[in-house]
C-alpha cells in the first residue's frame, strides 16, 4: 500500500468508524427515496470517490463500479460493485461510452487542484454514453462558509454555480441544479431519526432553510 492510500485509510477510520451503521442507514434512505429516480435497474454506474461504499451498496443498478484511492473501499464494497483502486484524474480502465451514470458525493472538493477536477470530469465525459448523466453532490461553500475548512482534506471551494460552470466547460449540458439540498455533514455526531430524513426528502420547500450541499445533474449530449 502506498503512503497516499495509507493516509486515506487512516483518515477514513478516524472520521467514520463511530458512525458507520447510521451512515449506511442514511444512504439506504437516500438511494431508495431520492437517487433511485435517476438510476434504472439496468444502468451501468460508477460511484466516483466511493469512500466506504455506502452509495454503491444501497443503490440498485445493472452493473456497478466503485473508484477510490482508499483500499478499504474495496473490502467494503466486495460483492456489491467492482473496485477500481486508482487516482481518478488518470485514465479510467473503462471503455468509451460504457457508463450510463457517474455519481459523486462530497468528493471533488478533496482533489488537490482544479486541473485534477477537470481531468476527472473529462474521463467521466469520455466514459458516459450519449445522454448518460453525472450526478454531483457536495458542500456549497456559499452556505457553509468557514466550516468548509473544518476538514483538513478540503482543497477546492465549490459553489453550485462554479460546479455547473466547470461541467459545461468540460462539455456537459446542465439538467438540474439545486443550490441547497441536504444539510452539510454526517460526521458531526448528530444523528436525526431516519423518518425525519424521509420526510425532508419529500418536502422541497424546506431545503432552502436547512440545505447546505448542492445537487447537480448534467448529461452528455
Amino acid at each position: 500500500m502506498d503512503q497516499r492510500s495509507k493516509l486515506l485509510q487512516d483518515e477514513y477510520e478516524k472520521r467514520f468508524t463511530s458512525n458507520t451503521q447510521y451512515r449506511d442507514s442514511v444512504w439506504k434512505v437516500l438511494c431508495n427515496d431520492f437517487f433511485s429516480r435517476y438510476i434504472s435497474n439496468q444502468s451501468v454506474l460508477l460511484d466516483l470517490g466511493a469512500g466506504w461504499g455506502e452509495f454503491s451498496k444501497n443503490i440498485q443498478a445493472g452493473q456497478k463500479f466503485a473508484m477510490d484511492l482508499n483500499p478499504e473501499c474495496g473490502r467494503r464494497i466486495d460483492g456489491y460493485a467492482k473496485f477500481l483502486h486508482q487516482d481518478c484524474a488518470t485514465t479510467w480502465p473503462l471503455g468509451n461510452e460504457s457508463l450510463d451514470v457517474v455519481f459523486t458525493s462530497n468528493f471533488l472538493e478533496h482533489l488537490p487542484s482544479k486541473s485534477a477536477i477537470e481531468a476527472t470530469l473529462d474521463e467521466a465525459f469520455r466514459c458516459l454514453k450519449k445522454d448518460g448523466i453525472i450526478i454531483c453532490l457536495g458542500p456549497n461553500i456559499r452556505y457553509v462558509l468557514g466550516s468548509y475548512w473544518d476538514y483538513w482534506d478540503h482543497y477546492i471551494p465549490i459553489t453550485d454555480s462554479s460546479m455547473a460552470e466547470v461541467l459545461k466547460l468540460r462539455g456537459f449540458a446542465i439538467k438540474e441544479v439545486v443550490p441547497r439540498f441536504l444539510p452539510y455533514t454526517m460526521s458531526g455526531g448528530l444523528n436525526p431519526p431516519l423518518i425525519a430524513l424521509k420526510m425532508y426528502l419529500h418536502m422541497r420547500f424546506i431545503w432552502p432553510v436547512f440545505g447546505k450541499q448542492f445537487f447537480i445533474v448534467a448529461y452528455k449530449q
